[in-house]
C-alpha cells in the first residue's frame, strides 16, 4: 500500500496526501526544490495569492537574465519564510498550487455529495 495519494505534479514539483497518519488527515503536503510545506486548504489559497502578488511585480526590469535569476520574494505561508524564485519557478508555483486547490476542493465536494 503506498503511504500517499498523489493529488498534482508537474516540472517543478508534487502535492499528495500522506495515507496513514492521522494527525494531517486535513492537509495537503506540497514538496517543490529542496522545500516542503505541510498546509491546509486555507494556507494554499493564501500561497497562491502571494504568487498573483509577486506576478504582477516586474522584477529588474532591464536585465537580461532577469527570467533565469532569482530575483523574486516569494512569501510562504509561514511567516519565517520567504523564498528566493525566478519567474518561471513562480509560474510554476503557481500552477502546483492552483491545480491542487481545484483537486483539493474537487475531492471535498465530491465527498459532500457522495460520502462513500
Amino acid at each position: 500500500m503506498s503511504t500517499f495519494q498523489k493529488i498534482y505534479s508537474n516540472a517543478i514539483g508534487i502535492s499528495f496526501f500522506w495515507n496513514q497518519h492521522t494527525e494531517v488527515k486535513d492537509k495537503v503536503q506540497l514538496v517543490f526544490r529542496d522545500t516542503g510545506f505541510l498546509l491546509t486548504l486555507a494556507e494554499l489559497q493564501e500561497f497562491s495569492s502571494y504568487c498573483v502578488q509577486v506576478l504582477s511585480t516586474t522584477g529588474c526590469e532591464h536585465c537580461k537574465h532577469s527570467d533565469q535569476c532569482r530575483n523574486l520574494l516569494l512569501r510562504t505561508p509561514s511567516s519565517k519564510i520567504d523564498l528566493a524564485v525566478n519567474k518561471q519557478e513562480l509560474v510554476d508555483i503557481q500552477e502546483l498550487i492552483n491545480q491542487t486547490i481545484m483537486a483539493v476542493q474537487l475531492k471535498k465536494w465530491f465527498s459532500s455529495i457522495c460520502p462513500n
